[in-house]
């Protein structure tokens, strides 16, 4: 079978990747991709296609690059500068409207049950006020659930989708318009329904999307709006696109264009410079004062203030005026921050723990179901969560004290958040100059009590914070993973402030520590618990610095969440990457173990290749590309013993032939040239043989080039000719026949080629053919014909295709002898889809794709390296 698509079914003679197992039905197994009986692990799929980064040297290209001149270059910049800033500013504004309608929908639904729960805590009809509040949540969750039906890929917080992108793997639908419009709308639906999800998480995927589709200036979702925009039309470009609008969604969700910025970076972009550094933060600065424009001026009447950077605020951490002892942390605070580190990563291996389960469960018991399934059990979580607030924050709250004083800063943003603090409080059940600890938590905006949890002078009862992290934690984690469209950041965050808070007051009740500031240990709780989860470092240290304006933050967050992450990778990874592994996703880490660089090239390739001729007849083309579905196939010419006999005189009686000769002897002369000029020897037989063939036009047999290194090399093979397609029932002998390897043909150009008719007769010349304009090969990108829609009787199949103008013939290439850490850094770094294995003599042995890289198919190398000693 050949390695030539972006992930493929491999088989070897002691273990096969493609097998099923009979315990399970072919729904599950498509859903759950293959497992190993012992482990009960969830491998890398084979169907996922790999993007591809490498640009393809061919003809066309190269009639774009010659009408290439500095003023165009300059103007080809312009125009990706000017794409990118318009990047940032749609994605702020889709941020604006998530921010808007959740904020609607939210004040209208807990001012009507607000109101309903003081009247009938008087009147006794308490299961009334029950009823408004699941009748408002259910709705809400219902349609957020159809809204994942239409698009399934909207559910989740789509960072793990992103992540696999920009990794290089092309996750279907991840950027559809319809995608957008799904996850928008859902995580309106899903937030304002009570669910214990977040915002943030999905801005980041709807950055992605806008980022990825702005620039084609086309959509599949609406095929009636075409722009003649021939810029950006690969995947090289579109890559950069997402990697930006991924660092404006979260520059948007935090207000933090430094820390997306590095987000993009850490979380999977595998090819990086100064340049595209320069226009992701651009574009998340872009993104970061759209966002803070609009919002200043909506809800502060006053435009161009700037005054709300993100989605998420923390507010200003300040000590009290009045409290002289207190300290926003000290030295000796440190200790306690890795403690709660360590705790942090303890509880975020636990919840990830948990969560794996759960979606295991879902895969194997929910999504095989009919899709209604997947809606019940949305409505049911929901139905819980409700159930859960509501009877907690009635029956388990305390009355608290509220605080004489507050924290009023002196800039308008710090009493904004102190009066939306102090408008926050919640009073249920409670008299005069008390509230409701447990409610003031449940029965806000996830937003509003995290800011409680931060700022709030009043106290919440031990209690009722452990309480309240207990049935958080859990209900977050059965919430994470239904099919609505849900982010994880904010839960983790309130969760973990939580658990912050309660440290802070266990030290002040307890152990009395005066100078503690609670606010300051919440924050560390929260990001020690979210570290934990996501297993983040670099990026969430400066989102959180970002998002609290104080940088003497900087040290305590970074020590917490380096201790968070090494103490939760001793358990398993973190939530996002144990979501790919369920998906099946061939994600490549950053770098191979030591213990990898035993193999070779040749130990890891697939040696059993589907490839074509440089001329082909159109009869073989689709015979090829209907019985296999790889996405790039090796141009080659094969080495066999009785072109000889072709050889003699004029007689040249295949295309393919006449081509390997002049490529053959080109090579000969360069070499040649070069071994004059360096005073190198290269072989004296060769070199004889060159100088011979050039001083006579018409050489001896004994001397013909070609024909002494067949002689010499090889012995004679059986024929095939242009029509005959590679075949199943070959001998070992036809399988593995000498092929000179000349370049490399997508699976997409051959389609448009056939369906744009480039092809010519046998009695005319390769130099009829008709040609193609690099414009014209790009037209359909990204959604190219299918071989399957084209009409086979508009096609004369005895016609032949020249293939060599189209072809790649220089694409990155490794010898069977380099180690897997050489060749796992080339393919991710260059972003590659394909690597061809050649040998010295320029015949190819093999290829290497995606999956041969991952580190479930190395391991299995490795084990039969080790049994093969």
């Amino acid at each position: 079978m050949a390695g030539c698509r972006g992930s493929l079914c491999c088989c070897c003679r002691w273990c096969c990747c493609c097998g099923e197992r009979e315990t399970r039905t072919p729904e599950e197994l498509t859903i759950l991709g293959e497992t190993q009986e012992e482990e009960d692990e969830i491998l890398p799929r084979k169907d996922y296609e790999s993007l591809d980064y490498d640009r393809c040297i061919n003809d066309p290209y190269l009639e774009v690059l010659e009408t290439m001149d500095n003023k165009k270059g300059r103007r080809y910049e312009a125009v990706k500068w000017m794409v990118v800033f318009a990047i940032g500013v749609c994605t702020g504004l889709v941020g604006l409207f998530v921010d808007f309608f959740v904020r609607l929908f939210t004040q209208l639904k807990f001012g009507v049950v607000q109101t309903s729960v003081e009247e009938c805590s008087q009147k006794g009809c308490l299961a009334l006020s029950l009823l408004e509040l699941l009748g408002f949540n259910l709705t809400f969750v219902f349609l957020a659930s159809l809204l994942v039906l239409i698009e399934p890929v909207a559910a989740g917080s789509g960072i793990p989708e992103v992540k696999c992108y920009l990794n290089g793997v092309k996750v279907p639908g991840i950027v559809r318009l319809r995608t957008l419009l799904c996850k928008v709308l859902g995580v309106l639906f899903s937030v304002a329904g009570g669910l214990f999800v977040g915002k943030e998480g999905p801005m980041i995927h709807s950055g992605s999307v806008v980022g990825a589709g702005l620039p084609q200036f086309q959509s599949i979702s609406l095929r009636k709006i075409q722009f003649n925009f021939p810029y950006f039309r690969s995947d090289r470009d579109k890559r950069d696109f997402v990697s930006a609008g991924a660092a404006a969604g979260v520059a948007a969700a935090f207000g933090a264009p430094i820390g997306g910025t590095l987000f993009s970076l850490e979380e999977g972009s595998s090819f990086w410079n100064q340049g595209l550094t320069w226009k992701v933060l651009f574009c998340s600065m872009s993104a970061t004062f759209t966002l803070n424009f609009f919002r200043s001026g909506i809800q502060f009447g006053s435009w161009g203030s700037f005054q709300l950077p993100g989605l998420l605020n923390f507010g200003e951490f300040k000590c009290s005026d009045s409290d002289k002892k207190c300290h926003l942390w000290t030295a000796m605070d440190l200790g306690f921050f890795v403690v709660m580190g360590v705790i942090g990563g303890l509880l975020g291996a636990t919840f990830n723990c948990l969560n794996k389960r759960l979606a295991k469960y879902r895969m194997r018991n929910v999504h095989p179901k009919p899709k209604l399934v997947r809606v019940l059990e949305s409505l049911l979580v929901s139905l819980v969560t409700t159930v859960v607030v509501f009877v907690a924050s009635m029956v388990l709250g305390e009355c608290r004290q509220m605080s004489s004083s507050s924290q009023i800063g002196n800039d308008s943003f710090q009493l904004q958040v102190t009066e939306d603090v102090n408008s926050s409080i919640k009073t249920f059940f409670c008299p005069n100059d008390t509230y409701n600890d447990m409610a003031t938590l449940f029965f806000n905006p996830q937003e509003s009590a995290i800011l409680q949890l931060f700022h709030q002078d009043g106290t919440f009862s031990p209690v009722t914070l452990a309480l309240f992290f207990v049935l958080y934690f859990l209900l977050a984690c059965w919430t994470y993973g239904i099919s609505v469209p849900s982010g994880l950041f904010v839960p983790s965050l309130l969760c973990g402030a939580a658990f912050g808070r309660l440290v802070a007051n266990v030290l002040k009740s307890y152990i009395g520590l005066g100078h503690i500031y609670s606010g300051t240990f919440a924050l560390i709780g929260a990001a020690a618990f979210l570290g934990g989860v996501v297993r983040m470092t670099i990026s969430l240290t400066v989102i959180l610095i970002e998002s609290t304006n104080e940088i003497t933050y900087g040290l305590p967050i970074m020590v917490t969440l380096m201790v968070a992450k090494w103490t939760g990778d001793v358990f398993n990874k973190g939530i996002y990457d144990i979501h790919v592994g369920l998906r099946g996703v061939p994600l490549l880490e950053w770098e191979t173990e030591v213990e990898m660089d035993k193999l070779r090239a040749s130990d890891i390739m697939e040696p059993n290749l589907t490839y074509v001729y440089p001329h082909t007849r159109i009869q073989s083309l689709v015979s090829i590309l209907r019985t296999t579905v790889h996405h790039a196939f090796p141009v080659v010419t094969e080495n066999r013993g009785n072109e000889k006999e072709f050889m003699k005189g004029n007689q040249l009686i295949s295309n393919n032939i006449k081509f390997k000769k002049s490529s053959i002897l080109t090579r000969a002369g360069e070499q040649r040239k070069r071994s004059q000029s360096m005073k190198s020897y290269p072989s004296s037989e060769l070199r004889n043989m060159c100088d011979e063939h050039i001083a006579s036009e018409e050489p001896a047999e004994k001397e013909d080039l070609l024909q002494q290194m067949l002689e010499r090399r090889y012995t004679p093979y059986p024929n095939l000719y242009p029509d005959q397609s590679p075949s199943e029932d070959w001998t070992m002998e036809e399988r593995f026949r000498p092929l000179t390897f000349h370049g490399l043909i997508l699976r997409s150009q051959l389609v448009t080629l056939l369906v744009r008719g480039v092809c010519y007769s046998e009695s005319q010349s390769s130099a009829s053919q008709p040609r193609l304009s690099y414009a014209e090969m790009a037209e359909d990108y990204p959604r190219y014909p299918d071989i399957h829609d084209l009409d086979l009787t508009l096609l004369n199949p005895r016609m032949i295709v020249d293939v060599t103008p189209y072809m790649n013939p220089s694409p990155f290439t490794v010898s069977p002898n380099t180690h897997v850490s050489q060749v796992f850094n080339l393919f991710r770094t260059m972003g590659l889809r394909h690597l061809p294995v050649v040998n010295a003599v320029g015949e190819i042995v093999g290829i290497i794709t995606r999956h041969n890289l991952t580190y479930e198919f190395l391991q299995a190398r490795l084990r039969q390296h080790y049994q093969t000693i």
